[in-house]
């Protein structure tokens, strides 16, 4: 689909409730929004923190910078978009003098736009394989497919989509080169994987796994929670949303580490970690989308939220 036919919708962000009620942002507040995607939570938030907050706004890719831009345009004299990659967060708050900050929020989905534009290569549609979120890196699904061995595929398979499958795709992929459409790799794992027993399309789980590694989320995720940390105000809250186990996982287990003062083995009879907790959890239990908002709008399904609050080691106090 053009971006013309796009004018006037906009992509439903998931828990945007649970995100607002989370974050707690009042007027005045600067906070930054690292995927800001068409800025579905963004409107709310800076309605939330009207008449004077400020938002920072970061995405990857220049095309959904763009429409969020023209969403956003009755707030344009509170907002900062950036194009770039939210794994630099420090460095653009440095870069924009963007202090203190009250909250980040990281969504981690992709917008239905990115999804139905064919020519991006997410789904099974006849398009390239593409699958780069900016398209002036290099890496593109086309060159994972074409090039990688087949024990790399099967490492990629199996490690960013959790595929039992992977070494039979991986097998088939090889034996099929080259592939340069996505719809043509489809058939070739549904070849390999016959749907019988499989609630979702057999190579659905391949698709997620070629996105993720072309675009480096699982590492990116990681250098992100570490500098979102440092750069929010005390006090300062942080959410996330993430919609594949790999990616909630990397940051349960970081929410988990960044809570505890001593993150020692625990056969160490004594502390020598000398590590301070820098968050307290807000999310005892992971937070998922109601059935209501499920059947609304069924591609937020598998969200998951997250929420941390700083206890003291970022900038000055909210």
């Amino acid at each position: 689909m053009k971006s013309a036919e796009y004018r006037g919708r906009y992509h439903s962000p998931a828990l945007i409730r649970e995100v607002h009620d989370l974050l707690a942002l009042i007027p005045g507040d600067r906070w930054i929004d690292a995927t800001v995607g068409d800025g579905g939570h963004a409107v709310t938030l800076l309605e939330a923190t009207a008449p004077n907050g400020e938002m920072l706004g970061i995405d990857a890719d220049p095309e959904s910078l763009e429409r969020a831009r023209g969403r956003l345009q009755p707030f344009v004299n509170r907002i900062n978009l950036v194009n770039d990659n939210f794994s630099n967060l420090a460095s653009i708050v440095q870069q924009h003098r963007f202090h203190p900050v009250t909250a980040v929020l990281l969504d981690l989905g992709l917008s239905s736009y990115q999804l139905d534009q064919a020519s991006r290569g997410f789904s099974f549609r006849d398009a390239s394989l593409d699958m780069r979120l900016n398209p002036n890196q290099q890496l593109t699904a086309s060159d994972i497919v074409n090039s990688y061995s087949e024990e790399e595929l099967r490492r990629v398979i199996a490690t960013y989509g959790e595929e039992p499958q992977a070494r039979r795709i991986a097998r088939a992929i090889v034996r099929h080169r080259p592939i340069y459409a996505a719809q043509e790799l489809a058939r070739v794992i549904e070849g390999a994987v016959p749907r019988r027993g499989r609630r979702i399309h057999p190579a659905t789980r391949s698709f997620q796994a070629l996105r993720m590694r072309v675009n480096g989320d699982l590492e990116n995720l990681e250098t992100f929670l570490e500098q979102a940390v440092r750069v929010l105000s005390q006090g300062g809250r942080l959410a996330v949303i993430a919609y594949h186990s790999l990616e909630d996982r990397i940051v349960k287990l970081f929410f988990r580490q960044e809570s505890r003062d001593c993150i020692c083995p625990p056969e160490r009879p004594q502390c020598v970690c000398g590590h301070k907790a820098t968050l307290r959890i807000l999310t005892k239990k992971v937070i998922k989308p109601t059935a209501d908002e499920i059947q609304e709008n069924p591609r937020v399904r598998s969200a998951r939220l997250r929420a941390g609050m700083t206890l003291g080691t970022g900038g000055p106090e909210r």
